[in-house]
Formats: C-alpha cells, structure tokens, sequence
C-alpha cells in the first residue's frame, strides 16, 4: 500500500449513500460517471469495493471470534453477526498467535463467486500494534494475567447539573480496572446512571476504551444508549430471537 493511497472501510463504504458512493468513485480509479449513475446503490457499492481491492487499499477492523475448525471471522461492532464479516484463514490465526477476542486490522478483499463472506489477504494490525511488532510466543493470556490493586481512580463527575455521577466519585469511587454493582429496584434510573457514568468515563478518561452491553433492553433505550455514549455498545433486545 502506498503512503498516498487512503484507506476504505468496508463498515463505513457500507452505510455511505448512493451519492456519496459516486463521489467516492473516482478516488478508486471509477470514471464512467453516467454509467455508475444508473446503477443500484447495491451494485454501485460492488462497483467501489472490488476497485479499492484491486488498489490494496479495502481495509476492515473487527473482533475476532475463532470456531472450532480453526478458522475465524471478525465480527464488526454492534451489527448482528453475518452483517460485513470478514473470514480469516487458520493460517493467519497461527502465524500471529491470534486469540479471540482480538481486535484485528487488515487488507480485505470482497467475497468471490461462491462466497458469501469478505476474505482477509493481510494482518496489518493486532489490538492497535503494527503485526510485526508483536511477539505471538510472548503475549500473556487473559486468565494468566496477575491482578493488582487500581491505582488510578476514573473519575466520573463532568460538572453542570449531574449529581448522579458526583456522588459516586464521592461514596463508591471506582478505580481503574475495578467493579462496581448497581442494586436498584426496576424504572429507579439504573439505565440512565449508566448512561451518565458512560459519559464521565468517555469525558475524563479519552484513552480508555469504551464498550456498553445491553442485555434483554427496550428497543428505544437500546437507540438513546448509542446515540448518547462515545463507545461501543453491544446490544440484544428483549424482542430478539435466541
């Protein structure tokens, strides 16, 4: 990849609009500007992906989830599964030691005739480091990891009106790395602490890494939560299938 070329996302080319596609177009070396205006935004978007791969310059980011074949996907951020997921090969995963649960960058390439999944061709990063800085043999596992007493408080008050958040910096502080438990009888404002607290964190705390997990939630809580917090959030609602 050249240090001139920019880099697609899939996830973001796929929520980009009929006409922001078409602007796009010519960066991926598309110059038939009245062909591509008659095509679908589906097929347009076919059109865009397969260029970008042709230039080494079609990216993706996700999470990645092993199966018990071997091989793996990476899963995108708070869309359900099968939506952009991108496989990666056995071989992959062994030569750089990948686990799940790893956040991995690389050079994609759309699904060929028979495939229904975008294909890996290179691990450009692993959990935010270049892939050849990271030593596959050297990496701890989770669950080896030695735990320690937080050092760091989070702090959670971002001024103005909201108490909520001052009073837990003030009675139940939270370190950095620490639990915290909410005991709260239903409709209290539980959800809305959290929201607050979500807040504080992305606020105060800009290099920690935000993730919010809703389980069996309202639809519409589900929307102001995402809407509201600087962060991931993986979400089921209580209308989901298991």
């Amino acid at each position: 990849m050249t240090t001139t070329q920019r880099s697609l996302e899939v996830a973001e080319l796929g929520t980009k609009s009929k006409d922001e596609l078409l602007v796009l177009a010519p960066e991926v070396g598309l110059s038939d500007g009245p062909a591509l205006d008659n095509l679908r935004r589906e097929d347009l978007l076919s059109r865009v992906l397969h260029a970008a791969s042709a230039q080494q310059s079609l990216v993706s980011s996700g999470i990645l989830d092993i199966m018990d074949e071997g091989y793996g996907f990476l899963r995108q951020i708070s869309s359900p599964r099968g939506t952009g997921d991108v496989y990666i090969s056995q071989s992959q995963i062994r030569r750089f030691g990948l686990k799940t649960g790893d956040t991995v960058t690389g050079q994609v390439r759309p699904p060929k005739e028979g495939e229904r999944y975008f294909g890996l061709v290179r691990v450009e990063k692993i959990n935010g480091m270049e892939s050849d800085q990271v030593n596959s043999r050297a990496r701890t596992q989770f669950e080896h990891l030695t735990p320690i007493f937080p050092e760091v408080q989070i702090k959670l008050e971002t001024g103005g009106e909201d108490l909520a958040t001052r009073m837990v910096d003030l009675f139940a502080p939270i370190g950095l790395g620490q639990r915290g438990l909410i005991v709260s009888p239903p409709k209290a404002g539980k959800t809305t602490m959290l929201k607050q607290m979500a807040q504080g964190v992305a606020i105060n705390c800009p290099n920690a890494i935000l993730m919010v997990v809703l389980i069996g939630e309202r639809p519409e809580e589900v929307t102001d939560m995402r809407r509201s917090v600087q962060g991931d959030v993986f979400a089921s609602t209580f209308d989901d299938s298991v």
